[in-house]
């Protein structure tokens, strides 16, 4: 309750209620120098105090009403020793209803040098019709010892307080929905998935106007539901939201064939910013009808369409300058001839996919991308008219001014930053050669199949790519191990990522165990159809586990943080499987320190206690391995149970495997073949122990040497796979 202080009561007390012509001037300038409230209080006094209101007949104001009692501003100051007593009877006219008026034995007024309310009286509040009561002092109440005496008795609210909230009333039958904004519900239903957008739009005829609303579809994916949304409703949506819509993606909808010139289909979109129709079967009518309406395009994607032509192309040139990706490939009537006007006009081309287009071989065009130089990404996979010449045009330009010292063109650095050239076979050596110091930011680099790159090219190519993360050299015959050795010690090996060699028979155990040690990143390895072994697996089980730090949480979930292919690799035996298993589910205990002395206080002889036992540490990366397809379901189930949590049920089914594994070799140990399977389980079990001891010899963090010093494990006796 607000505070209300009674200073303005006591000013409007001590004034004086008679204003003669002599004390006029006295008053005015008292009231000049009043402010606010006491000012009002001020104003009212001096009406009350006035001997012709009784004679005019006025109306009494707010504070003067009948019937109620009287305010502050109506005190009565009449006694039997005050000089102004002929002016009582004008005044006890207004008060005669709520209090008696005559003169009594009290105690007569303070005069204005004796202060008659205590400072520190304050105000309480009265309940009903919003009323307010002043404490008075004890000599000025009715009621006190030394008889009644008219006093401060009440205070209208209005003055000092304001006035008291209602309470609101709950509506009856609120429609939460009903009223809820429209922009509110247009933000819930983003939430749902397409399918269940359209499904809600059967519930009533509101909530199908809602559901579609082009608000709630700026922008419209079909990609994961295109098989199963009917033609009419996807014809529905797109007429309905087609203003709001920025990012259409009708990939694979097949169903709108016979659609594409229904009534207002072509003329909804015009505020397009990503088209991709990619794989539609739409009339090459429709495809100039979305590109000259919608000049805002940035992404565009034609990829696998018969219909495109170099005429599309043009239009692209023409109507839609922001184009920054561009994808044509598989279409079978687009040339360089349509893409360099695109190259032309477009100048913040960044991305030109265009696999299996015909005209690479021309010098003209590629002297044109060389000057504009604003590619990122060029993928021109099949893409056989491709040939050495007209890539070093690309890279290095004709005609340039050549280095005396290097012998190489100067030219300013590419910005490429993904180059594909798979099963390009026109790519020779000499033209890969000129990638060397000329593309710094290069990330990937596919050459798969491409049958003329060789060593030499790229262990120079290698040290000056240091951004280089995805790697794909499958199918590369002429590749030695001399390739994965250089790109092992390369600057990027620490940002390496993906990395395939299959099909390159001529690549082992040599090249790769550097790669693995170097390249602490990789989360992807293809392998398969190479010269690999066993120990290249137990190089990476081992590498996974000290890259990353174990926890020490057994709900803690493993992830996978590198997944291998070594499936038809002859040299990988169950034995290297076993070995990633076994450290995929490996619960482990960390080695106890040297034991600490304790002295005593009350005894001098030293007592040493032993060190408290480490908790257990749990993988948190595993290996997620493709191997033969005979093993292939042991090993997805064993991975299935590490992923979920259960390592006991892993290390069990590990076990199980691998005492039916050699179950199964001792059965058929004779036979063809029984010779030639004792060797490798024998190699295979030396490799173990070799790397035992080695790990014993360093700590627990050696592999793939033999342990010098060390007493070796018998290698004789025992069944004949172990």
């Amino acid at each position: 309750m607000a505070q209300v202080s009674a200073e303005p009561v006591l000013d409007t007390l001590r004034m004086e209620p008679h204003i003669s012509p002599q004390s006029g001037a006295i008053q005015t300038e008292t009231l000049a120098k009043l402010k606010g409230r006491k000012r009002l209080l001020q104003g009212f006094q001096r009406m009350s105090s006035s001997p012709t209101l009784a004679k005019m007949g006025r109306v009494p104001s707010s504070g003067y009403r009948s019937g109620a009692k009287g305010s502050i501003s109506c005190v009565s100051l009449s006694s039997g020793a005050s000089p102004y007593g002929s002016y009582g009877s004008s005044l006890e006219s207004g008060l005669s209803v709520g209090h008696s008026t005559a003169p009594t034995s009290a105690v007569s007024t303070p005069g204005v040098d004796t202060p008659f309310v205590d400072q520190r009286a304050r105000l309480r509040v009265v309940s009903g019709e919003a009323r307010t009561s002043v404490p008075v002092p004890t000599d000025f109440r009715p009621s006190s010892r030394r008889g009644a005496a008219p006093g401060i008795t009440e205070v209208e609210q209005e003055y000092f307080f304001r006035p008291v909230a209602k309470k609101l009333q709950q509506r009856d039958n609120f429609d939460f929905w009903g009223e809820m904004p429209t922009e509110i519900k247009i933000e819930i239903f983003r939430f749902l998935k397409p399918r269940e957008v359209v499904r809600c739009s059967a519930v009533s005829r509101a909530w199908h106007r809602m559901c579609f609303d082009g608000q709630l579809w700026s922008g419209l994916d079909t990609s994961d539901f295109y098989r199963d949304i009917p033609a009419d409703a996807l014809v529905n949506i797109i007429t309905s939201a087609g203003p709001f819509v920025r990012d259409l993606n009708l990939r694979g909808c097949v169903q709108l064939r016979e659609r594409w010139h229904a009534q207002g289909l072509q003329d909804a979109c015009r505020n397009l910013e990503n088209l991709s129709i990619e794989g539609c079967r739409i009339d090459r009518t429709s495809i100039h009808c979305f590109l000259l309406q919608n000049q805002r395009l940035v992404h565009i994607n034609l990829s696998g369409l018969a219909t495109a032509t170099n005429s599309a192309m043009k239009i692209i040139a023409q109507y839609c300058p922001r184009v920054e990706h561009l994808n044509v490939s598989w279409c079978n009537n687009v040339d360089t001839r349509g893409l360099r006007r695109v190259i032309e006009a477009c100048h913040d081309l960044k991305d030109l996919r265009a696999g299996e287009v015909r005209g690479w071989d021309d010098v003209e065009f590629m002297q044109e991308l060389f000057k504009r130089n604003t590619l990122e990404r060029l993928v021109l996979m099949n893409c056989d008219t491709l040939n050495g010449d007209s890539l070093a045009v690309l890279i290095e330009g004709q005609d340039e001014e050549m280095d005396c010292l290097t012998g190489r063109p100067i030219v300013p650095p590419r910005r490429l930053k993904h180059l594909d050239l798979t099963r390009c076979r026109g790519v020779t050596d000499k033209g890969l050669r000129t990638l060397v110091n000329n593309v710094p930011e290069l990330e990937g680099l596919q050459l798969a199949k491409c049958h003329g790159v060789v060593d030499a090219s790229l262990t120079d190519l290698f040290p000056t790519i240091p951004r280089l993360t995805h790697l794909d050299l499958e199918e590369l015959d002429e590749l030695t191990n001399a390739t994965l050795q250089s790109l092992a010690s390369a600057p990027c090996n620490t940002q390496l990522q993906h990395l395939s060699i299959s099909y390159c028979e001529n690549l082992g155990d040599t090249g790769m165990l550097p790669v693995i040690k170097a390249c602490t990143n990789l989360q992807s390895l293809d392998m398969d159809n190479t010269r690999i072994s066993d120990l290249v697996l137990a190089e990476a089980a081992a590498s996974i586990r000290s890259r990353t730090a174990r926890s020490t949480c057994s709900r803690n979930r493993p992830h996978v943080g590198l997944r291998m292919v070594v499936y038809d690799c002859q040299n990988v035996t169950w034995t290297g499987v076993r070995e990633v298993l076994s450290r995929n589910a490996e619960i482990k205990r960390p080695s106890a320190c040297a034991p600490t002395t304790t002295t005593t206080t009350n005894s001098a002889a030293n007592a040493t206690s032993p060190p408290p036992p480490k908790p257990l540490t749990y993988p948190s990366e595993i290996i997620q391995l493709k191997c033969f397809y005979g093993w292939q379901p042991t090993v997805k189930e064993h991975t299935k149970r590490v992923l979920r949590g259960d390592l006991a049920a892993a290390s069990r089914l590990e076990r199980k495997w691998a005492d039916f594994m050699m179950a199964s070799q001792e059965a058929g140990a004779g036979g063809a073949g029984a010779r030639r399977r004792r060797r490798r389980a024998r190699e295979a079990q030396m490799m173990h122990a070799d790397e035992e001891d080695a790990a014993g010899a360093a700590g627990g963090m050696g592999s793939g040497g033999v342990g010098l010093g060390r007493r070796r494990r018998a290698r004789s006796g025992g069944c004949a796979v172990m």
